[in-house]
């Protein structure tokens, strides 16, 4: 069984940019998830996508919550625009780095901003 999330449906828009807004589509994918179901997440619609709105829809998934081979299993993305694809590809490799050393990525950030 699975279950799709539309993008411009949740957010009531075409404009997927907002941090708060891709919460709201990672409590509805994670929900699915956590109940072994596969997730289709259709962006069919969307006009404008920001990295904020899908580190927050997908990136968190990388946690240690879920590997990748389930993600790969039961996470389906649909309708991708061809010019978002590399942004796709940017938040997943990151949030994959981030999570494998959260701590030695926030300190070499801390370091980086702030000399510490």
């Amino acid at each position: 069984m699975s279950n799709t999330v539309k993008i411009t449906d949740i957010i009531n828009g075409d404009t997927a940019v907002s941090t708060s807004e891709g919460n709201s589509i990672y409590a509805l994918i994670n929900e699915n998830l956590k109940n072994k179901r596969v997730v289709i997440v259709d962006f069919e619609g969307v006009k404008f996508l920001t990295t904020a709105f899908l580190n927050a829809a997908l990136g968190q998934l990388y946690s240690n919550t879920y590997s990748s081979e389930f993600l790969n299993e039961h996470l389906k993305i649909r309708n991708v625009t061809k010019s978002n694809v590399s942004m796709f590809e940017i938040v997943i490799t990151r949030a994959k780095e981030y999570f494998r050393d959260k701590d030695g990525f926030e300190g070499t950030a801390d370091s980086s901003l702030y000399g510490k």
